[in-house]
């Protein structure tokens, strides 16, 4: 099977002790629907930023490859290699 792409928007906010974590993550069909989305999540309430990001695979086999981050607003983590 062909491999699909997955583009992604992923919000963070920072828990009770200041540590920041993932929300919600929404898919889109574009890369640039999910980054306008990504940019208008890390203006929300509530969240310190947001990231918009890719990932292809192959959904039968469970066989994907690393995200690679389309771009980045507000403060996200430096390591997003669990993406």
């Amino acid at each position: 099977m062909t491999d699909i792409s997955y583009y992604v928007a992923l919000p963070f906010s920072e828990d009770d002790e200041g540590s920041v974590v993932t929300g919600t993550a929404e898919e889109f069909q574009s890369p640039s629907t999910a980054i306008r989305r990504a940019e208008t999540l890390s203006r929300a309430a509530g969240m310190v930023g947001a990231v918009a990001f890719t990932r292809s695979g192959d959904p039968m086999t469970g066989d994907f490859k690393d995200a690679v981050v389309l771009k980045a607003f507000g403060s996200v983590p430096t390591d997003l290699s669990g993406l």
